[in-house]
């Protein structure tokens, strides 16, 4: 009797079954106990329904907001070392090696190139004043991955930049509610500069996160406007000053971006001079090949091979000259004004012809195509399992350091150092689960260990018999012990159906809202971890159930000689 758990079980369960006399005074304590085991059941009950809803509630957050603030970004970046913010980051220049050496990289499932600019929109109200917002423009190419932003498509389609020069943008419905946009609109865009540019940009589609600190500010757009935009690498071009010198036409070399240092190639190597006089005596095409420098002219082009750091891809420029008339006839412009007057063939302004008296002079202007397109601001990376992050931070920081030096300026940032204080927030939720998961376990234990306390004295004389016919106080803490964990199994029971239906029913239907400006979520957000729900529910069972062995101890105080007498 005293080793069999069989007989501890059936003993357990005839008492469960007991009925209850009104007549019999020991029933009638038997009857007093039932509505303090029931409310020790009910708090095992709502501890589980809390517990649940807590852990569920969470994670739910954490994985909602996490997933958001990744789909505006990445897991993981690449950018210059230094770089405190994306989106002021130095020009990054492309390179294919590198990109299918990070590809190759086990765990990395996608990479992107990117850009950002800071712009003012400005609203399209007829009001005499207009309102100005302040965004930043996300410049992405057709590699970008749009699965996050098509899920949160309210209207319209993703953009399509198979075309370099595509004005096509998605803009938030935020930022359309606060400027007063809709799809199909034409949104103007001033950008601060030495002097400001304005760009018109088509809206295409409109999405919404309930993310509010980035719907309010990201616009995403293609990322050739972006690296113009920034005056990355090197623009050539070769105009004619509307003055002249001895008679003579200036040729001009007009050239922005790189490091501002500018040398100038035009035809004999560089050199400082950014122009020279000419008067043509035959057609001609006159070749500009402008880059920068740091100390010496002859430094490598586009390279980190030169004394105070790397250098930008050169561009080259063309002026195409004709001559019609008398090619050998000394120069003798028109000028109106002190300056020369140009007859324009074009709507752009790149061809026009000047009157020299006895020829007339052709221009064809043809600007570089620029090196903008060689440069970003940073690359984004996708890894497979969001657990390894830093793992693969680290892992990712060495592949970067060991390849070539133009590379080993490079650094390797997670989510969680762009946004450190959304994920120190986030890190704190665990804290407080962990708080009201105790707080509802020790609850549960106290009620319980009442309940069984209660059944104990209620039961001092069963207690006696079975210690005259020889039971040991262990198994008789055993049979009360079975009892309390049978109470326990029927209180997480009911507590697994009501807290899952409840987190079910908010999951389908977001019964409970929240405010975006808040916490960053429009509604409660709800996931349910099999995982966690199994280890939730084993280690209240087992925890309650240890915790009932205090309380029974008491039974080894009882004497059988008093207890049978007990009435």
């Amino acid at each position: 009797m005293n080793g069999s758990w069989k007989f501890t079980f059936f003993i357990a369960r005839k008492l469960q079954k007991q009925h209850i006399d009104p007549a019999n005074r020991a029933d009638k304590g038997k009857k007093v106990a039932r509505p303090i085991t029931r409310i020790a059941t009910i708090s095992i009950a709502l501890a589980m329904i809390v517990n649940i809803i807590t852990i569920a509630v969470v994670d739910g957050f954490q994985q909602e907001v996490r997933h958001k603030v990744i789909g505006f970004g990445s897991h993981i970046s690449i950018q210059n070392r230094g770089e405190g913010s994306l989106f002021e980051s130095s020009p990054l220049r492309l390179n294919t090696s590198f990109v299918a050496m990070v590809s190759a990289v086990k765990g990395v499932t996608h990479i992107q190139p990117v850009a950002y600019k800071p712009a003012l929109f400005q609203s399209v109200s007829d009001e005499d004043q207009r309102e100005i917002l302040g965004v930043v423009l996300k410049g992405v190419n057709q590699q970008y991955d749009w699965t996050f932003m098509k899920a949160h498509l309210k209207s319209g389609r993703i953009p399509d930049f198979s075309n370099p020069d595509s004005e096509e943008i998605l803009i938030s419905k935020r930022i359309c509610s606060d400027l007063h946009y809709k799809l199909g609109d034409t949104a103007k865009a001033y950008f601060v500069k030495q002097q400001p540019i304005l760009r018109n940009f088509k809206i295409v589609g409109i999405y919404e996160t309930g993310l509010e600190d980035f719907d309010k500010e990201i616009i995403f757009c293609n990322l050739r406007q972006v690296q113009r935009l920034n005056d990355w690498g090197i623009q050539a071009s070769i105009s004619i000053d509307d003055t002249l010198a001895s008679g003579e036409i200036i040729i001009r070399g007009d050239v922005t971006g790189g490091n501002g240092n500018h040398r100038y190639d035009w035809g004999k190597g560089f050199e400082q001079y950014q122009g020279f006089t000419i008067c043509p005596t035959k057609d001609t095409t006159i070749r500009l090949i402008a880059a920068d420098y740091w100390s010496q002219l002859n430094e490598p082009v586009g390279s980190e091979d030169a004394p105070l750091g790397e250098t930008a891809i050169a561009d080259t420029a063309y002026l195409h000259i004709k001559i019609s008339g008398d090619r050998y006839a000394p120069c003798s412009y028109r000028l109106e004004d002190g300056s020369l007057t140009r007859t324009y063939l074009d709507d752009e302004g790149y061809k026009f012809s000047l009157n020299a008296g006895s020829k007339t002079l052709t221009f064809q202007s043809i600007p570089g195509k620029g090196s903008f397109h060689h440069y970003i601001g940073s690359y984004e990376l996708m890894v497979k399992d969001w657990n390894q992050l830093d793992y693969m931070k680290e892992k990712l920081s060495k592949t970067v350091h060991f390849t070539n030096q133009s590379q080993a300026q490079l650094e390797v940032k997670s989510i969680k150092d762009h946004q450190k204080e959304l994920f120190v927030w986030l890190g704190f939720l665990d804290i407080n689960m962990a708080i009201i998961l105790i707080l509802m376990l020790v609850i549960g234990i106290i009620n319980m260990g009442s309940a069984l306390l209660v059944m104990i004295l209620v039961r001092t004389n069963f207690i006696g018999v079975m210690k005259s016919i020889g039971a040991t106080n262990w198994l008789i803490q055993k049979l009360f012990v079975v009892q309390g964990g049978r109470l326990i199994l029927k209180g997480m029971i009911w507590g697994n159906l009501i807290g899952i239906g409840l987190s079910l029913l908010q999951m389908q239907f977001g019964i409970l809202k929240l405010d975006a400006k808040v916490y960053y979520l429009t509604q409660v957000p709800i996931y349910l971890d099999p995982f966690k729900l199994i280890v939730l529910n084993g280690l209240t069972l087992i925890v309650c159930v240890l915790a009932l062995l205090v309380p029974s101890i008491v039974i080894t105080r009882i004497s059988p000689a008093k207890t049978i007498r007990f009435r």
